[in-house]
């Protein structure tokens, strides 16, 4: 297939547009650079600079390169800064999957898949299921929600196929790719910075939240798995106008565990600080992955804490400035 990755640059824009090629697939990597890194485009794919609101540009690329599917990763992501700043959000992840999804209909693309959240749920106690109620606590998983049901009108309107993946905080690495956001938002490469004298302690926010230590319980979910459930996903499109799915490990840690299997990985103290709570942060989002695995066969490889935050490990110490390193 001819396949359009936006956000190719980044984390798991790029893992995937790798993958896809290494399968036969042609990749175009669509992306702006303005988190993403010119260094995580994987040679071979052909390589467009430019952002989604540049309609003249998205317009030509789509219609003149006759595209199979749409891959989209581009967007901020980050929970506690959509609280501050919805606007810049609501305009970038929503106004511009918007455009992308009204310009790929119109080019006669048929199959698009969207890089969705867990963040599109109300906190649960239970494993969140697709069928859980919706409500999500912060602007970042309102915009994912929105784009979710944007694209569920073009498919009854415009027969665009599509596939919303709901995963829980992807973390991890795979050879020569990781995690290199500026500034650093996740959990795990954050607690990371510690240990390499990147940062002096590891905040924790929130002591008081209603579960076991009184920190947040979130799920995780290897890079590679990840990708592997984008592919199957893109796959299963040419049989069914609409899939969503969760996919996570099925397990839940909280903070101080993250913590404390970093500290078990790298052999350094990691020294934690208590904060308050920052606004937009659920309790508890924890996977059922189960009509993912049902359906389509997926299965993690990677679903324990430790794995997970050694990988990320190796990427941290063989690329301390990220991919300035390479």
């Amino acid at each position: 297939m001819n396949i359009l990755v936006t956000g190719g640059a980044g984390y798991i824009g790029s893992a995937t547009a790798e993958t896809l090629l290494h399968a036969g697939h042609s990749v175009t990597v669509y992306d702006s650079l303005i988190t993403g890194h010119r260094g995580a485009v994987p040679s071979g794919a052909t390589f467009v600079e430019a952002a989604l609101d540049e309609r003249t540009v998205l317009s030509r690329v789509l219609t003149q390169s006759g595209f199979d599917a749409v891959m989209h990763f581009a967007a901020f992501i980050e929970a506690g800064e959509s609280m501050k700043a919805p606007g810049r959000f609501y305009f970038n992840n929503l106004g511009n999957s918007l455009s992308l999804i009204e310009t790929a209909a119109l080019a006669g693309v048929k199959r698009f898949v969207l890089s969705s959240t867990a963040a599109v749920y109300r906190s649960s106690d239970q494993p969140l299921t697709e069928d859980s109620p919706l409500g999500p606590t912060n602007v970042y998983g309102h915009t994912k929600l929105v784009a979710e049901q944007v694209l569920d009108w073009y498919r009854q309107i415009h027969g665009l196929h599509y596939a919303a993946l709901r995963y829980f905080n992807a973390c991890g690495a795979v050879p020569g790719r990781g995690e290199a956001h500026d500034p650093e938002s996740h959990l795990i490469p954050r607690v990371l910075q510690v240990a390499l004298g990147k940062a002096d302690a590891a905040m924790i926010y929130g002591t008081d939240y209603p579960t076991p230590d009184g920190t947040c319980i979130r799920d995780y979910v290897h890079i590679a798995d990840l990708v592997s459930a984008h592919l199957l996903a893109l796959d299963a499109l040419q049989a069914n106008d609409r899939l969503v799915y969760n996919v996570g490990s099925g397990q839940g840690f909280s903070v101080r565990e993250v913590i404390e299997a970093a500290r078990a990985v790298t052999g350094h103290r990691i020294p934690a600080v208590e904060a308050p709570r920052r606004p937009g942060d659920p309790p508890r989002l924890v996977a059922s992955s189960d009509r993912i695995r049902r359906e389509l066969g997926w299965q993690p490889l990677h679903s324990g804490l430790q794995d997970m935050v050694s990988s990320a490990w190796e990427w941290h110490r063989s690329h301390p400035k990220g991919y300035d390193s390479q």
